[in-house]
């Protein structure tokens, strides 16, 4: 791999400012591109993808958190969910303080399917990790999290947790 373009002290002028969108922009679609084989033999799509990526990081996530999780319309994520149940990959249980709650977690075949699609994300950025550095991937999520608002990190944080 060529040695990356040294960023330039004048890394705030529009020229700087444009390649990182675009590098921002073909890394993270290179990135999905390497999972859409798999999520196509399934039929299904990215946004089943995601779905099943944060529940399978929180198990018994509402489906409000994963609505606010995903930023996407209640009938978006309703389609969603119901293909999920339908293919037997997610399942949805009651509260257990709020019976209107409903909890959602994969089945085993959900999970199955959730960490084969992840194997392949993690292949593609263990090795642009690898190759950029530990210092630079502090550096990269530390950018990464300047795009997010204050409120939205707390909530990133405790995925997985």
């Amino acid at each position: 791999m060529a040695a990356p373009i040294p960023a330039s002290p004048l890394f705030l002028r529009e020229p700087e400012i444009r390649r990182g969108i675009e590098l921002l922009y073909f890394g993270y679609s290179h990135l999905t591109r390497s999972i859409d084989d798999g999520l196509a033999r399934q039929g299904l799509g990215r946004a089943h993808h995601r779905a099943l990526y944060f529940i399978a990081r929180k198990p018994d996530l509402t489906v409000s958190e994963l609505l606010s999780l995903l930023a996407i319309t209640k009938q978006s994520l309703g389609r969603v969910l119901g293909e999920l149940a339908e293919r037997g990959l997610v399942e949805t249980r009651a509260g257990t303080r709020d019976r209107r709650q409903r909890l959602l977690r994969l089945t085993e075949a959900g999970a199955k399917l959730e960490s084969e699609l992840f194997e392949a994300l993690r292949e593609k950025m263990a090795g642009a990790y690898s190759s950029a550095g530990q210092g630079a991937v502090g550096g990269f999520w530390a950018v990464l999290e300047g795009l997010m608002p204050e409120d939205e990190r707390g909530r990133v944080a405790t995925l997985g947790r």
